[in-house]
């Protein structure tokens, strides 16, 4: 057996090739490679005692030669392929084991120059991958140290299947289309987000035991060169494993209150933010966020964008929470949660994302036979350059509660109508067909507490009879963005009313 090995990731190599010494094996290698299979008794050829040409360039050409490619893709019952091999003096190879340069690893550093990235862009790799991969029927190709085990048993025992070679051979072709999409991304950056060719590169973090529903099947994957605080970048530090549809709430909640500089928490249900509260006490914001709706909260998700407080955790211990969600924890309230042997306790660390900023990124939305890819719903909105559309102006404090409830908003699912006082969510309706039932669904989910409210509403209210419900219920302040070819019977019934209203001049649309 000739083989060719050239790895960035040298974990089991030399195990593994222990185990294929029985096999005649023949072994050429390169580098750092060479060296530690030769450092672990290993018997192994330069490459250029293959290619009888020396590695060039700074080792930037070693492997492309018509040797090393003559014989991993030449057909085996070609006669004419045959020929010309023996023509060159050119032998097959048998099985190739290559993991590529740390391209991800080394432009994910702070600091990493264009120069340094670029000398991390594997060429010989991907080529020798592709070749080996392409001749899969009579090429071993290896590109991951999880595999090394069941390969060397296999050919211990005399050959490997033809379905396991193709297994190989995808894992070998989509590990290169990740590491491709990874450059490409990075040397697209931030200037054109919609090229017209798109791939999504993703590296899977666990399989799950199951999607939405226990019928449907579902791993949950990071995206190569995410960047920032996010769900898939946290760290589970107690509790039972996370399911799909935790992961899809626990994400809803870490956007929600990351959103917020001052000291935020916010309790979620089903990806809407039942209660939501912002105050410089954290326990107190709790408290709060937890008062949105108190029913709703069982079995619900809670976040914080602060590290998390002893006096905050021994508020949240009193309720059932299925995760808690902070960027860290006091070690005291860590240890007070972790009594709760089932509670899901994520710590996601926002050096590169403090709070109030969510990071880089696209948003992608799978449909029938495509994608929808958008940027995030991120704008900086200032509401001192909120327009008056009123007679009445807001009050200071009107303001204040307005500003909150319109960044609260934008997190609840359309239609989507918030009530709110004192930077606290008091009730809100959200992903109902028409406006005027989410203003009903907040009023009844806010109650008495609806009176001197704030109202925001995510896109302009169509019609007078949402605003005109929402005095009823004691609402004194609004905002919308405005735009509704109503604007003026919207403003006659909130002047008839009383009320303050501002229009943003934004929509926050959340399907």
């Amino acid at each position: 057996m000739r083989a060719i090995a050239s790895v960035s990731d040298k974990s089991g190599l030399v195990p593994f090739f222990e185990g294929l010494q029985g096999a005649g094996l023949e072994l050429y290698s390169t580098g750092g490679t060479k060296k530690v299979l030769q450092d672990g008794g290993i018997a192994v050829h330069g490459i250029s005692d293959l290619t009888g040409f020396p590695e060039i360039l700074d080792g930037r050409v070693k492997t492309l030669h018509p040797k090393v490619y003559g014989g991993l893709l030449a057909l085996r019952d070609n006669a004419a392929h045959q020929r010309e091999l023996a023509e060159h003096g050119i032998g097959p190879i048998d099985l190739v084991v290559v993991n590529l340069y740390p391209f991800m690893e080394t432009v994910a550093r702070d600091g990493v120059t264009l120069a340094e990235a670029l000398e991390n862009i594997d060429i010989g790799g991907p080529t020798l991958l592709r070749a080996a991969a392409k001749n899969f029927p009579s090429v071993l190709v290896v590109v991951d140290p999880e595999d090394y085990g069941w390969v060397r048993e296999r050919i211990g025992q005399g050959d490997v299947p033809l379905e396991e070679r193709r297994r190989l051979a995808q894992k070998a072709f989509q590990h290169v289309a990740l590491y491709d999409t990874a450059i490409a991304r990075y040397l697209r950056g931030d200037g054109d987000p919609f090229p017209q060719e798109l791939t999504i590169g993703l590296s899977r973090i666990q399989s799950l035991r199951y999607g939405e529903n226990p019928h449907q099947q579902s791993a949950f994957y990071r995206e190569v060169l995410s960047t920032g605080a996010t769900i898939a970048s946290a760290q589970q530090l107690h509790g039972k494993e996370l399911s799909h549809n935790n992961i899809i709430d626990a994400d809803a909640a870490w956007t929600a209150v990351r959103d917020f500089a001052q000291p935020a928490a916010v309790v979620i249900k089903h990806t809407n933010p039942c209660g939501l509260a912002a105050h410089d006490d954290q326990a107190e914001a709790y408290r709060r966020a937890y008062s949105g709706d108190t029913v709703s909260a069982f079995g619900a998700i809670v976040a914080f964008n602060r590290a998390l407080t002893l006096a905050a955790a021994e508020e949240v211990r009193k309720i059932f929470y299925e995760i808690v969600i902070a960027p860290d924890f006091d070690p005291e309230a860590l240890a007070l949660l972790k009594r709760k042997k089932d509670l899901r306790i994520l710590q996601i660390a926002t050096a590169a994302n403090p709070p109030g900023e969510s990071g880089p990124g696209l948003d992608y939305r799978r449909v029938s036979g495509g994608m929808l890819v958008q940027g995030a719903d991120e704008i900086d909105e200032d509401p001192a350059s909120w327009r008056t559309a009123t007679k009445r102006q807001p009050t200071a404090e009107e303001l204040a509660d307005l500003a909150f409830a319109w960044k609260a908003v934008k997190h609840v699912k359309s239609n989507a109508i918030l009530l709110a006082k004192d930077q606290t969510l008091l009730g809100m309706g959200a992903g109902q067909p028409n406006r005027v039932t989410s203003v009903h669904l907040a009023l009844r989910a806010a109650g008495e507490r609806s009176h001197g409210s704030v109202l925001a509403s995510d896109a302009f209210f169509p019609f007078a009879d949402g605003v005109e419900l929402a005095a009823q219920g004691g609402v004194t302040a609004i905002a919308q963005p405005g735009g509704s070819i109503r604007d003026e019977e919207v403003i006659k019934a909130a002047d008839q009313a009383g009320l303050a209203m501002v229009f943003t001049g934004t929509r926050h649309f959340k399907h």
